[in-house]
């Protein structure tokens, strides 16, 4: 049984559809289409229900399907560690990542990547989404935030640090704020997650931790927008170091409370190097995530 037939079988399978799967491929839906077909006349059952609405799998194949994609895994496995042993990573590497993170911290460095490993592809999925690792075959995800339980694999690239900062023309019109509370005085630039957009959480040298309400009539759903908009003189923004270190080294922002940690969620927050929990790690993924660690890691 040709193992590419039943690898998009398996694709089919955990996205629900043939589209989404044909573009994954980059290939035509009625190639999809073509191979279930085979697939299925090769058995000799039906593996999805089809109307012009919806694709459902059949009971056969979602028992199919619950007994072939281990074997599949196994499968591919075994091509990457035969493909390995020559020690030079090749094949496609899909990655992911929030669009500000992504921007900023990883496609600067995709050009020195590309140098050093000629024989891989990286396909960068930039999106602020959550993304399914296992139905969209991500090799690596970096998350941000605090990482919740899950059966995947993580390792630590670095911890995020925010502060927060204003330009010096937004602080010589409207004054720098002395204390958090303060911040009642001023517009802030928000962001439209929980947290992010009603309140800040600050520290200070004592641990003593206190929350402040913040306003402001701009809100954006984008860093880096959010990052323009502080340095064009619009307010005070709430900003990780990894996005405004140069920033502040230049002096284009200004740590508005530099005796202050500052926080929306939580102190302990971190970009993390997520990836499917297997057995066998793909020496294309192992190479990336060296990389990414002598490059991005605190």
């Amino acid at each position: 049984m040709d193992l590419s037939v039943l690898q998009i079988f398996v694709e089919v399978m955990r996205q629900g559809s043939f589209a989404s799967a044909a573009r994954d491929r980059n290939i035509d839906p009625s190639s999809i289409s073509r191979a279930i077909a085979s697939l299925e006349s090769e058995l000799g059952v039906r593996l999805f229900q089809r109307t012009t609405r919806q694709l459902s799998p059949t009971e056969a194949g979602i028992a199919y399907f619950e007994r072939v994609e281990p074997l599949v895994e196994e499968m591919q496995q075994a091509i990457n560690l035969v493909a390995d042993i020559a020690g030079h990573p090749k094949g496609t590497l899909r990655v992911t990542a929030s669009v500000s993170f992504g921007l900023k911290c990883i496609v600067p460095l995709l050009s020195q990547f590309d140098t050093m490993y000629p024989e891989l592809t990286v396909d960068l999925l930039l999106t602020d989404a959550v993304v399914d690792l296992l139905a969209e075959r991500i090799d690596v995800a970096i998350c941000l935030g605090i990482l919740a339980d899950s059966t995947l694999i993580a390792q630590q690239l670095m911890v995020t640090r925010y502060s927060v900062c204003a330009s010096p023309g937004y602080l010589k019109r409207w004054s720098q704020p002395k204390r958090p509370t303060d911040l009642a005085q001023h517009n802030c630039l928000l962001f439209p997650l929980s947290g992010f957009r009603s309140r800040w959480i600050f520290k200070d040298v004592n641990g003593e931790i206190s929350e402040t309400s913040v306003h402001g009539r701009t809100i954006i759903s984008s860093a880096i927008a959010l990052q323009e908009c502080a340095i064009a003189g619009m307010g005070l923004a709430l900003l990780p170091h990894w996005l405004i270190g140069e920033d502040l080294y230049t002096g284009k922002l200004v740590n508005v409370f530099p005796d202050y940690e500052v926080t929306a969620t939580n102190f302990n927050t971190a970009a993390w190097l997520v990836y499917p929990s297997r057995a066998y790690v793909a020496l294309k993924v192992r190479v990336f995530i060296d990389f990414l660690k002598q490059h991005i890691s605190n």
